[in-house]
């Protein structure tokens, strides 16, 4: 390996570390709540070297947003590519958001946060509209695939109910535990949801079925 290449790698092992680090902080102090000192310290760095390769606290997080939206193109992609019935094709989505939710929270939690004033002041144009290309992509593939299922006229609509649900839901769990009370809707919950979400969505000849 040249030194160009091994350079690369680790300026490429030093950002990964930046980021892991406000994964980390973002979780437990929210984006408000933390700071590039806090995020250096975290991963025994100093605050000039965050600074070296991140020029802000924004576009730390913009790059976790970016990695978050190519997390859901691969995984909105596999289902695509695969032949379902309408309600296993509900019930496959529900679990990969289910499974984005627990591998990688902080996804959602920059999604909650791009719904507050002024989120997005400090990100550039460029950028912005970059973020809102390649999440539309997204939204338009997940709408695709309802579109598939259910047919043309509820694709969008559905591709909507079902993100914004499957959100809204995660927000409100998240909050009772903040809050100390009990952390609600359990998964056993999130499943009879998901079967209200099927009967209003699907042909009345499929919505008898329930699933585990």
């Amino acid at each position: 390996m040249g030194v160009k290449e091994r350079r690369a790698r680790e300026r490429t092992a030093r950002k990964d570390t930046i980021l892991d680090a406000a994964r980390t902080l973002l979780l437990e102090r929210g984006f408000t709540g933390t700071t590039t000192k806090q995020i250096a310290e975290q991963c025994e760095l100093s605050e000039a070297t965050i600074f070296f390769y991140f020029k802000s606290k924004d576009e730390i997080y913009t790059s976790l947003l970016f990695e978050g939206i190519e997390f859901w193109h691969h995984g909105l992609a596999k289902i695509a590519a695969t032949d379902l019935t309408p309600k296993d094709t509900l019930t496959r989505l529900w679990k990969f958001f289910a499974r984005v939710q627990k591998e990688h929270p902080e996804y959602y939690q920059l999604s909650a946060f791009l719904a507050r004033p002024r989120s997005a002041t400090d990100v550039s144009d460029e950028v912005r509209d970059e973020i809102t290309r390649r999440s539309g992509d997204n939204f338009q593939r997940l709408t695709t695939i309802l579109e598939d299922a259910l047919g043309q006229d509820g694709g969008r609509i559905a591709s909507d109910l079902l993100w914004a649900s499957f959100l809204g839901l995660t927000i409100l769990r998240e909050s009772r535990k903040n809050l100390g009370s009990s952390r609600h809707p359990t998964d056993r919950d999130m499943k009879h949801i998901l079967d209200l979400l099927m009967h209003g969505l699907l042909p009345q000849t499929n919505n008898g079925d329930s699933h585990d």
